[in-house]
């Protein structure tokens, strides 16, 4: 159940993130709510199935977008393992981890994206892409990160239950 939960919730995200997200750019950056429920998603506790959230929404991802299939999914990886990681060094704040992983993540994802697109020929200066691209971008990702933790910490808590003691 919670792999079909999993496949709606993404399919509605990549849907909003194709139409509305991207619609609503600063400057030429977006903000990605693909990346944003991964990451917030790997940094729950009781969650076990990070890294096929992780693969199903790099799916997603690339199926929308010009970029070689599968970047997506390489760059969410790397950004669930960062969550990871932050979930068990950093885990009395989880907020701070959420904005942690989502700076590194959104870095990652446009370092892979830059990557892709000069392997497929497609040749942007890189002061460009950093300034026009990469900051607006990682600052909408930062302002969306925290009410996305929250939305995400409730609906794992509503998937996982805390079980209670006898």
């Amino acid at each position: 159940m919670i792999y079909l939960v999993g496949v709606i919730l993404f399919g509605v995200l990549a849907i909003l993130q194709s139409t509305i997200v991207s619609g609503m750019p600063l400057l030429n950056g977006t903000a990605d709510v693909i990346l944003l429920f991964v990451v917030a998603w790997a940094l729950q506790e009781r969650v076990e199935s990070a890294w096929q959230w992780c693969i199903i929404g790099g799916l997603f991802a690339s199926v929308y977008s010009a970029l070689p299939f599968g970047a997506y999914v390489i760059a969410y990886l790397i950004a669930t393992s960062i969550a990871r990681l932050l979930r068990r060094r950093v885990w009395k704040a989880p907020y701070l981890s959420m904005l942690a992983a989502t700076f590194v993540g959104t870095l990652v994802v446009n370092l892979i994206a830059y990557i892709a697109r000069i392997i497929t020929g497609v040749d942007i200066p890189l002061i460009n892409a950093f300034n026009l691209i990469l900051l607006p971008g990682l600052l909408l990702n930062l302002l969306l990160a925290v009410p996305v933790y929250s939305i995400i910490h409730d609906f794992a808590g509503w998937l996982y239950p805390e079980e209670l003691e006898a």
